[in-house]
This record gives structure tokens, sequence and C-alpha cells, in this order.
């Protein structure tokens, strides 16, 4: 029983590691999302391209 403890422990881990990740990566998206909407609303392309860059790269790291 130990062994079926300790991979349980171990999917469990990973488990919550997953959510985690996918958490930050949630939050991190819509924060881009928003600044993004700013330097539109503010007329900034250098921002702007910038922060769709970033975006694209973390939309693609999540796929």
């Amino acid at each position: 029983m130990g062994k079926m403890n300790v991979t349980g422990d171990m999917m469990l881990s990973l488990f919550a590691e997953m959510v985690l990740d996918e958490a930050v990566r949630s939050y991190k998206e819509k924060t881009l999302t928003q600044e993004i909407d700013q330097a539109l609303a503010m007329g900034d392309e250098a921002s702007f391209i910038a922060l769709t860059t970033e975006l694209n790269s973390l939309r693609a790291l999540g796929q």
C-alpha cells in the first residue's frame, strides 16, 4: 500500500501543478488583453504590438 500512496500523492501533486499553471496562464492572458485594450485606447502602437506578440506567444504555449 505504501507504493500506491506515493503514486497517488505524485498524481495529486501533478494535477495541482497543472491547475495552478492554467490559473496563472489564464490570469496573464486576461491581464494582457486588458493592457492591449488600454494601448489601443491610447493609440500606443508600440505597446500594442509588443503586448499582442506576448499574448500570441502565451497562447501558442498553451496549445
